[in-house]
């Protein structure tokens, strides 16, 4: 009897002597995990930091090339609007319209572009020039003019002497994030040789600081439906005029 409390006893002083082991291995990884917490929260607060300045610099020149979301999307700030481009898009020199500020083309297909335009305009709303159709009549050189002006026979859904048709998709008449009136449109623009089955034409304008503000996107057909309606709409959706 007497072994086998001291059998007893010495199993019991092991098993506490195992479970103060276990404790302080637990207190001692707990202590590094706290630590290495707080040294990952300082980080990330000097990265926030230095955020601002960096984003000051680099994203309105768009000189890094830097992805700061997860949509891939590169935010860019310009002279009194900003906007998210695509990652994958470079800058173009290129003048399509009068008083362009901006242009981006897709690196897979040039086609595919998104522009800026910044109209002088003694009007104080996007409402002063009428309707969304009227509108559109007044900048209707967006989507391109018929150059060709030789007789064609009526195929295809064309008009008789037309090369050039444009279907309008969608139209909004809503406000921007600043309360400002917008008008949106979906356009499908189309040519009688079937160059990429067409291409979507996105506008959004609006009015501000004497200026009519135009974000402009382009995008072949073919693509469209391959998902560069996402490369559009994410410049679409975050274009803000200040």
């Amino acid at each position: 009897m007497a072994l086998m409390q001291k059998s007893s006893l010495g199993l019991a002083k092991t098993t506490r002597s195992a479970r103060v082991s276990r404790a302080s291995v637990v207190v001692r990884a707990e202590a590094v995990s706290r630590r290495e917490i707080l040294s990952g929260v300082v980080s990330a607060a000097t990265l926030m930091a230095a955020a601002p300045a960096f984003a000051a610099y680099g994203d309105s020149a768009n000189v890094f090339g830097r992805t700061t979301n997860a949509s891939n999307a590169i935010p860019y700030a310009g002279d009194g609007y900003s906007l998210n481009i695509p990652s994958k898009w470079n800058p173009s020199r290129e003048q399509e319209f009068r008083n362009t500020v901006f242009r981006y083309v897709d690196n897979g297909d040039a086609v595919n572009s998104i522009c800026v335009i910044a109209d002088p305009t003694s009007k104080s709303s996007v409402k002063d020039f009428g309707s969304t159709d009227q509108f559109l009549n007044e900048y209707g050189f967006l989507l391109g003019q018929q150059s060709y002006s030789g007789e064609t026979m009526s195929e295809g859904g064309f008009a008789p002497n037309r090369v050039s048709a444009a279907s309008i998709l969608d139209v909004q008449d809503t406000t921007d994030k600043k309360g400002r009136p917008t008008y949106f449109y979906e356009i499908l623009t189309r040519t009688q040789d079937g160059n990429e089955g067409g291409r979507h034409q996105l506008i959004k304008a609006t009015v501000a600081d004497g200026k009519v503000w135009i974000i402009k996107a382009q995008i072949g057909d073919k693509r469209w439906f391959k998902g560069a309606n996402k490369d559009a709409m994410l410049a679409m959706d975050s274009f803000t005029v200040a």
